[in-house]
């Protein structure tokens, strides 16, 4: 199994690798994911944070996971990319033996660790757990999702087979679920999901897999959804969790003047989501608050950029002033004394 994920990790980094867009001039742009997913409800709070500093950040649709991380080496004028860990994860065991996996990583570099995603299973009432899916059809996500990594990883782990696999993304998955064409769909997002909150699931036809197989455990953080979380769920459901990871590049300063303004916005956003981690949680996706910065994925580094933005006395480029406010913990040795003196000087 892992074999042959690694070989298909290495096939969609080198498609995904070929597809970047050249911008006519210089601009910051993220890479989330789908427009009713939490991807890009953070991408729009950072956004409107660098918007108070007037700074414009571009939020930008997408696959998802893969198609991030590949796209913040790739992509012309994108500084950052939110990527699940489970991703991280794989591309790093494989990385040693691949040299395809080997080039899409070179560069790549942690911003900050994020939250936790829930892996959402909606089903028929009559689906009892994950083995249950057996012998039917099932949304996995799009190829270039995290949620088809996750979703796939899952089944194989479990030995679930027969049925149907079909690469749709969430938002095609719930109308076939609601009208009967699909019996069940993965959706990795952190909850509250817009998509569950917004749409009228009947409980009496539909419900939430609980996730507690043990086999998952030793790659998946357990994590529970609470009670009426969501209009159709009354109880709460002990599941599986990965981490959202913010990734960047380590842009070289003395290369040009593309990477020099990169570097500078990777540093004034690392800054201002430092500064302001209060009025993210208070403002922003309730996923804000329980970002836990020491929480880095083992085996990657931080970038060296985003390290300039963290010292003590840096200020970022802003237009108007922000008021900066009190930070959060801290990771590998370097990152967590830049932490330490960060709260030290607030």
């Amino acid at each position: 199994m892992v074999v042959r994920w690694g070989a298909a990790l290495a096939s969609a980094v080198m498609i995904l690798a070929g597809t970047g867009a050249l911008a006519a001039e210089f601009e910051r742009s993220i890479m989330t994911g789908a427009p009713t997913g939490t991807y890009i409800q953070i991408g729009r709070d950072i956004a409107a944070l660098g918007k108070e500093c007037g700074q414009t950040l571009n939020v930008v649709e997408s696959a998802g996971s893969l198609e991030n991380f590949v796209g913040v080496r790739n992509r012309r004028n994108t500084q950052f990319g939110i990527v699940q860990s489970d991703v991280l994860e794989y591309l790093k065991t494989f990385e040693a033996n691949d040299p395809d996996v080997q080039q899409a990583v070179r560069g790549v570099r942690i911003m900050f660790p994020l939250y936790n995603e829930e892996v959402h299973v909606l089903a028929r009432k009559d689906i009892a757990d994950l083995k249950g899916l057996a012998g039917h059809k099932i949304a996995v996500g799009k190829k270039d999702s995290g949620t088809f990594l996750t979703s796939s990883l899952i089944l194989d782990i479990l030995q679930v087979t027969g049925g149907e696999r079909l690469p749709l993304n969430p938002d095609e998955a719930l109308p076939k679920l609601l009208s009967g064409e699909i019996d069940a769909f993965f959706y990795v997002a952190g909850a509250p999901a817009p998509l569950f909150r917004d749409s009228k699931i009947d409980p009496a036809k539909f419900h939430l897999l609980p996730i507690t197989d043990q086999p998952l455990l030793a790659t998946y953080t357990p994590s529970r959804i609470e009670a009426d979380t969501y209009s159709f769920q009354d109880e709460p459901l002990d599941l599986i969790a990965v981490k959202a990871v913010l990734m960047t590049y380590d842009y070289d300063v003395k290369r040009n003047a593309y990477q020099r303004d990169s570097c500078k916005a990777v540093a004034d956003f690392s800054s201002l989501i430092l500064g302001h981690l209060d009025q993210l949680a208070e403002r922003g996706h309730p996923k804000w608050k329980t970002v836990d910065l020491a929480a880095l994925p083992p085996g990657w580094k931080v970038g060296i950029c985003v390290k300039k933005g963290m010292q003590a006395d840096y200020k970022p480029d802003c237009k108007a002033p922000v008021q900066q406010q009190p930070a959060a913990g801290g990771a590998d040795e370097e990152y967590l004394n830049l932490l330490k003196q960060r709260l030290k000087k607030q």
